[in-house]
């Protein structure tokens, strides 16, 4: 199945956009550090130091996503449930940034978060538990088990 080089692919975009995206807040902290204007009355350095915070914590989360999906294609198992939370939250904000990105940026960058939107969305379809195995049934039985018959007593 191509479950696991498409999470390979995902954590590699994952990485280079986390790169990125740190880069151009370090590069926005020096413009707005060499402007020396304040914006409705913040100090210049303020703002420097809050543009690299920011690109610095959001470039850690996308590493840390893109960490995740590595580790799924390594292991070639589901996440669990925070790192299941953690992948749905970044296709969320990757399906946000898409549609910001077509008037802001234009196709190119719609185009690259689109698909790695797409290789996330397919990594969690792909990696999703098989029709609720490991699941239990309200009386405490496995889900696989056959249903007791009517009446009878569950022991």
């Amino acid at each position: 199945m191509a479950r696991r080089p498409v999470a390979a692919v995902g954590s590699v975009l994952l990485f280079l956009e986390a790169i990125g995206i740190a880069l151009v807040h370090l590069i926005l902290g020096v413009v707005v550090d060499r402007q020396d204007m304040s914006l409705a009355g913040l100090d210049p350095h303020a703002m420097t130091v809050s543009t690299w915070i920011a690109g610095g914590l959001f470039g850690c989360y996308l590493a840390c996503c893109g960490v995740v999906l590595l580790l799924g294609a390594l292991r070639d198992r589901a996440p669990g449930r925070f790192a299941r939370i953690l992948l749905i939250t970044c296709a969320v904000v990757h399906g946000v940034l898409a549609m910001l990105a077509v008037g802001l940026v234009g196709w190119a960058a719609f185009l690259f978060l689109t698909v790695v939107l797409a290789l996330l969305v397919f990594t969690l379809i792909a990696y999703a538990p098989q029709d609720g195995a490991g699941t239990e049934r309200p009386g405490g039985a496995p889900a696989d088990a056959p249903p007791a018959a009517p009446g009878a007593n569950p022991a």
